[in-house]
């Protein structure tokens, strides 16, 4: 493995397949600033975040407070970062339609068929 560092770091273009597949510019999530801003400095800022690597100024200080929410991000790179955890850390929506199966395989079509019987009142003339 290799040795990272600020410029290495700096040097490789951020991305997630997995949440972004298409890249952030086109998620509609982010603006152009914020997607280039993470495209360009995404890769510092998870290896600081992460510990892989050591703050070296202020800067890096600055990235490693806003990510964990000790204070407000300060330019566009971290307001992005910021944004882009609360996005792919946000809670998953549940269905309307619940968790259970569209049949219940544990009743015999019988059963079923006496709950909806007990349940109508229809009556049927005869002709």
């Amino acid at each position: 493995m290799s040795n990272l560092t600020k410029e290495t770091l700096l040097k490789r273009v951020f991305s997630d397949p997995k949440n972004y597949p298409y890249g952030f510019s086109r998620s509609g999530d982010f603006s152009i600033a914020e997607s280039k801003a993470l495209n360009e400095y995404g890769c510092l800022i998870a290896a600081l975040v992460d510990g892989q690597i050591a703050p070296s100024d202020d800067e890096d200080r600055a990235y490693i407070a806003a990510a964990t929410g000790q204070q407000e991000p300060g330019n566009v790179a971290a307001r992005a970062w910021v944004k882009y955890q609360k996005r792919i850390n946000r809670p998953k929506t549940g269905s309307i339609y619940g968790t259970r199966k569209a049949t219940d395989t544990s009743r015999s079509d019988d059963d079923m068929l006496a709950d909806v019987e007990d349940g109508l009142d229809i009556e049927l003339d005869d002709e």
